[in-house]
């Protein structure tokens, strides 16, 4: 009866494993070049990006003393081949520095919004959506394929 009972009780655990190795194995579908965001998404994110990240990462997105930049080459370097939701998880988890985790959803695809928009991305006629698992479906590519 344990047994049986502590099976059921893994099936659970066992489906998000499977489901989340399958959205693993699946190549994105989607590229920073399909305009994944909005000018007015980008719009809202030079705003909360001025208020909650230049003071670290600089007002032209070049990096400061202890913080990277966000645009240019470099930046675009070590993104590259990732996912939209790897960087909006870097985000999501770690920024602002003095405050991790503060921003809502929201405003992190606004700020990546403003990031892409800065870096010459095409902004498209949908908003970037604000959930990881959607992101994770877009990859960050610096050439155009």
């Amino acid at each position: 009866m344990k047994i049986r009972l502590a099976a059921v009780a893994l099936i659970p655990f066992a489906a998000i494993i499977v489901l989340r190795s399958t959205v693993h194995a699946q190549s994105p579908a989607k590229s920073v070049w399909d305009g994944i965001y909005t000018e007015e998404q980008a719009t809202r994110g030079k705003s909360v990006y001025s208020q909650e990240c230049a003071s670290c990462h600089g007002s032209e997105l070049t990096g400061g003393e202890m913080a990277p930049p966000l645009a240019g080459g470099e930046f675009m370097a070590g993104w590259d081949g990732l996912t939209v939701g790897d960087l909006f998880e870097r985000i999501r988890i770690s920024m602002p520095q003095n405050s991790p985790g503060s921003l809502s959803g929201q405003q992190n695809v606004d700020v990546l919004s403003f990031i892409f928009n800065s870096n010459k991305f095409p902004a498209g006629t949908a908003e970037m959506p604000k959930e990881a698992g959607i992101l994770k479906q877009i990859k960050f590519e610096v050439k155009k394929p």
